[in-house]
C-alpha cells in the first residue's frame, strides 16, 4: 500500500553543532520506518553543492537560506518530505522560508554555547576563540531564538530517539503524518 501524503518541511535551526544533522538523519531514519521518504537538506552540503561563492556576511547567509527555502519549496509542493538543516540565524530569513514554503514546521535545536563548543566537530569554536575566524554564529554573529517554532527540542537533555519522537508528536498533531 502506498503512503499518499502532502509534502511539508521540518526545518531545523540552532548554533552550529547543536545537533541539526544528527536530529535530521534520526528523524528521516524514523520517517522511513513508517514508509515515509525524505530529503535532507544540509547546509554544509547545499552550501558547498549550489552557493560555493558565498562567504559568511549577512548578505551571503541569506542568500544561502533563501535558496534553501526555494528548493524546500520546490520539493514540498511536490509532494515530499523535506527536512532541513541550517544554522538560519536570523528570524527573518526562517519567517521567509515559513512564508514561500506554507507546509513548515520550525524546530528550534536548543543547546549552549558551552556544550556545542564541547562537540564542535569542525572545531569553529576554537577557531573563534582564537581569532582564526570573526563570524561564527552564536560567538560573532547573532543567532536568533525562534518565537514562534512549533517544536523545541534540548539535545543537552535530551537523546536523538526523544528529540524525534517530540518532532513525530508534532507532525501527527499537525496531520503531516
Amino acid at each position: 500500500m502506498t503512503c499518499v501524503h502532502t509534502g511539508f518541511v521540518v526545518w531545523l535551526t540552532g548554533l552550529p553543532a547543536s545537533g541539526k544533522t544528527t536530529t535530521a538523519k534520526a528523524l528521516q531514519k524514523k520517517l522511513y520506518s513508517i514508509g515515509l521518504k525524505s530529503e535532507i537538506l544540509d547546509g554544509d552540503q547545499v552550501r558547498k553543492a549550489i552557493s560555493p561563492e558565498l562567504g559568511f556576511s549577512k548578505g551571503d547567509r541569506e542568500l544561502h537560506a533563501k535558496r534553501v527555502a526555494y528548493i524546500s519549496h520546490l520539493l514540498s509542493r511536490n509532494g515530499i518530505i523535506v527536512i532541513v538543516s541550517l544554522i538560519s540565524p536570523l528570524r527573518s530569513f526562517r519567517d521567509y522560508a515559513r512564508e514561500i514554503i506554507g507546509n513548515f514546521v520550525e524546530v528550534w535545536v536548543k543547546c549552549s554555547i558551552e556544550e556545542c563548543n564541547k562537540r564542535d566537530p569542525k572545531g569553529l569554536y576554537k577557531n573563534a576563540f582564537q581569532g582564526k575566524i570573526s563570524n561564527l554564529t552564536g560567538i560573532q554573529d547573532p543567532y536568533e531564538p525562534p518565537f514562534k517554532a512549533e517544536v523545541v527540542i534540548d539535545t543537552e537533555k535530551q537523546s536523538p530517539n526523544e528529540c524525534t519522537e517530540r518532532i513525530m508528536n508534532c507532525l501527527n498533531k499537525l496531520k503531516y503524518i
